[in-house]
């Protein structure tokens, strides 16, 4: 297959579901034979946010102590293949797409067929493998008990702060959800932890002690270190990343943490896309709380025009609760995918008191009637909704994020 076929094959498979389980990776990064080598070390990330800021923190970091190091993350925002990238750099669209044709021959003589994400993981780990990468570092995609990123054995876990999101695959108090990310623990080995609600961290504990996994939580910020990325709470997943790689045995040097932490690009989080335009995927209300603290600690109380849009399943009434007294005006779209809720039902859940409204049937139509207002611009709400924003404003060539 040539790449825009293999991509739209692998797209395709969305229609298997979400499959929580790790029979099926198992079976497939066996098949395909995208094990890591023995000498590989690899960190698994969990959480419920910052789990990607803490892995391009972890990559970032590595490879500035010259580790040949290979990062896994979702979603994307624009182009598939940001999701798997070895010292940086995106797996070539010829590579990926020779791939997929080998996994696609695999998956169709396999009695259940595997699922999107399976796919995309086994991928990541075959071209990891065939790079030569020392250090792999994994995101789950939901969850970590039954994540297919816990089918490969990791060296070193960590969990970023656990909030309440995806409930209805993980549970619905903290102490369940902290249950399913504590379930990434392999036995005997180093785990690493943000602060914590109480009720999370006693979880976390207990899942340490049944495992015998040392478990160490990060007390302080990191300080005194340029971040690349805005936000006091990306000094919390500095630290964090830095005792990931420590526990990992990878020596640091103060310059490597130093040139890591300013050099890594993490594009959708509070980024300053032009002036007075910032993007930033806040998707449950926790991030949106981040979100709230971040705009008010570079705008001050200047009000926002707030783009927003979200998908279903997620606390939506709870976002708003958080980003609503930002805005002067809110402009509701849609987003491309399945999932996407209407933006009239979006506006439904705003809180008492809001700020007027406006429902568009596109991100383009919605973003237009911001700009129109001359305040500071914040797209928000979704991923889904800051990839499609962030093509339309770079002029790069958007691919659908559904999923």
């Amino acid at each position: 297959m040539q790449y825009r076929e293999a991509i739209d094959w692998l797209f395709a498979t969305q229609m298997f579901g979400i499959k929580l389980g790790l029979d099926g990776a198992r079976r497939l990064l066996r098949e395909y034979l995208a094990y890591p080598a023995h000498d590989t070390l690899v960190i698994h990330v969990a959480g419920t946010n910052g789990k990607g800021s803490t892995c391009a923190m972890i990559d970032s970091i590595a490879r500035a102590c010259g580790r040949r190091s290979g990062l896994f993350t979702s979603p994307h925002l624009i182009d598939f293949r940001e999701r798997i990238k070895v010292s940086g750099r995106e797996i070539p669209e010829e590579e990926c797409a020779a791939m997929l044709t080998a996994l696609r021959a695999i998956c169709e003589r396999m009695e259940t067929h595997p699922t999107f994400f399976e796919i995309a993981l086994v991928l990541a780990m075959r071209w990891f493998r065939e790079c030569g990468c020392e250090l792999i570092v994994l995101e789950t995609g939901m969850g970590g008990r039954l994540d297919a990123t816990t089918a490969v054995p990791a060296d070193v876990c960590v969990i970023t702060p656990i909030g309440m999101d995806h409930m209805q695959w993980l549970g619905d108090t903290l102490e369940q959800i902290a249950a399913e990310k504590a379930g990434i623990f392999v036995m005997g080995k180093p785990a690493i932890s943000s602060p914590q609600e109480p009720a999370a961290r006693e979880v976390l504990e207990k899942a340490a002690n049944e495992t015998r996994a040392p478990l160490q939580f990060v007390e302080q910020p990191l300080l005194g270190y340029p971040l690349a990325l805005p936000g006091a709470h990306q000094q919390w997943n500095a630290a964090l990343a830095v005792a990931a790689l420590h526990a990992a045995g990878i020596p640091l040097r103060e310059e490597s943490v130093r040139h890591g932490l300013t050099h890594l690009e993490w594009p959708g989080r509070f980024e300053e896309i032009r002036p007075d335009i910032i993007l930033d995927g806040a998707h449950n209300p926790h991030a949106a709380a981040v979100l709230a603290h971040t705009w008010r600690g570079k705008f001050g109380e200047r009000k926002a025009a707030l783009v927003f849009s979200a998908v279903a399943a997620k606390d939506i009434a709870g976002i708003l609760e958080m980003l609503a007294p930002l805005a002067e005006r809110i402009f509701f779209c849609p987003v491309d995918t399945p999932r996407a809720v209407a933006p009239r039902a979006l506006a439904g859940h705003l809180p008492a008191g809001a700020p007027p409204h406006e429902c568009h049937e596109s991100f383009a139509e919605a973003f237009r009637a911001a700009r129109e207002t001359k305040l500071p611009i914040l797209v928000a709400g979704s991923l889904f909704l800051v990839g499609e924003a962030r093509a339309c404003l770079t002029g790069e060539t958007f691919q659908s994020s559904a999923q």
